[in-house]
């Protein structure tokens, strides 16, 4: 059996492909640096909502499976 490498990627809070950071990462921690790098820069002035986000893997039948939500992107949006 060939092992596949995992596909990520950022969901904003209501499941669909992040608005700004929907991009494929080759790792849960490349997703989180990439999101907390953009909003500590160009992100900084959007609203919470925005900065909010989760991580989605695809499966091995193509489809996508919600991992988490980022507990600090929560906090900030709930404020």
């Amino acid at each position: 059996m060939i092992a596949q490498k995992k596909i990520y990627r950022l969901i904003g809070l209501d499941g669909s492909p992040h608005p700004v950071l929907d991009a494929p990462y080759e790792s849960m921690e490349a997703a989180v640096r990439a999101a907390q790098c953009w909003c500590e820069g160009q992100g900084r002035r959007c609203s919470p909502g925005i900065k909010a986000y989760g991580i989605e893997v695809m499966t091995h039948c193509g489809e996508w499976r919600t991992v988490c939500y980022a507990e600090k992107s929560l906090a900030t949006s709930m404020s």
